[in-house]
């Protein structure tokens, strides 16, 4: 009977874990679009990304002030958790509002050829065959997608892919950075995520303060949206964090991969955008590289 319990308390943890890794990757392959409905009444990327993160950041401060005190004792590496993950956020926001939100997004997940540099870098870890098949493969995919031989060198061809491509490349260094901090705990994360996001989207601010002008003519419905995406985005780096915290990292790549079908579902229907074959096989391509990276985290957790 006691092992039952315990069976089952592991079960419903793991079910958690899952559910909130799912949830993540639903609201990260949908939140393109609410950020749209503001950019359209004028508000840009960093004024949008400052408001919701503050929501979150408030709400933070509110469920859990316990934690500024260790986020203050947590030193250089909460802080670059923080900036990195920051970036990540408000470079991911700008990108879905200037491009095409699956090749924005595509160029997002070329994030397992940065782990595995950065992982080399930082952790001493000594890529393996699959390592370096990953890094091939990630590439490739990113040159078959990208290339326009009328164009020339395949790279983003635009602010907003080179954006997504700098959100992937900070995701997988706040990653391998989080995995070197393996002593901060899921609320001490999370905050420095917040305050990293509200800190970085000051500055465009700051630069053209103009672009703060357009909140004197939002409405009660843009308001709203503000508020429901900072609440969204309070609960889903929680879970998300969560869901990190007690999911294999190959399980965890696969989960996440789901944002990309929620984003092609969603772009197709509420932005009727389109990609070619040619944009399918180098994503398709990079997707697979996603999935043997979680083959790597594997094998690195077994030893």
């Amino acid at each position: 009977m006691g092992n039952y319990r315990v069976l089952s308390s592991h079960s419903k943890q793991k079910m958690l874990a899952v559910s909130g890794l799912l949830s993540g990757a639903i609201v990260w392959g949908l939140i393109w679009y609410p950020y749209r409905l503001l950019a359209e009444v004028g508000i840009s990327g960093p004024l949008s990304s400052l408001l919701t993160y503050l929501v979150a950041l408030s709400l933070g401060a509110v469920f859990y002030r316990h934690a500024f005190g260790a986020l203050r004792q947590a030193g250089w590496l909460a802080l670059l958790i923080g900036l990195t993950a920051g970036w990540t956020n408000l470079a991911y926001v700008i990108a879905i509002l200037d491009g095409q939100v699956m090749r924005v997004l595509l160029l997002f997940y070329l994030s397992p050829l940065w782990t595995v540099l950065f992982s080399r870098l930082i952790l001493g870890e000594t890529p393996s065959l699959t390592g370096y098949g990953v890094i091939l493969l990630s590439l490739s995919g990113a040159i078959v997608m990208l290339w326009q031989p009328e164009i020339g060198l395949p790279v983003p061809q635009n602010h907003a892919e080179w954006m997504g491509l700098s959100a992937g490349l900070m995701f997988a260094l706040s990653n391998v950075l989080a995995r070197k901090a393996e002593n901060l705990v899921i609320e001490v994360k999370s905050l420095s995520i917040w305050l990293g996001v509200a800190m970085l989207s000051c500055l465009p601010l700051l630069w053209s303060p103009e672009q703060i002008a357009p909140v004197m003519d939002m409405t009660v419905k843009h308001w709203l949206i503000l508020l429901g995406i900072g609440i969204t985005l309070f609960v889903i780096t929680l879970t998300v964090q969560f869901g990190l915290s007690h999911t294999p990292a190959n399980q965890a790549i696969v989960i996440f991969l789901f944002e990309l079908v929620v984003a092609a579902i969603s772009s197709y229907f509420l932005a009727n955008e389109t990609m070619n074959i040619q944009e399918w096989l180098g994503g398709a391509m990079i997707v697979i590289a996603s999935l043997y990276s979680g083959i790597i985290e594997k094998k690195q957790n077994d030893k």
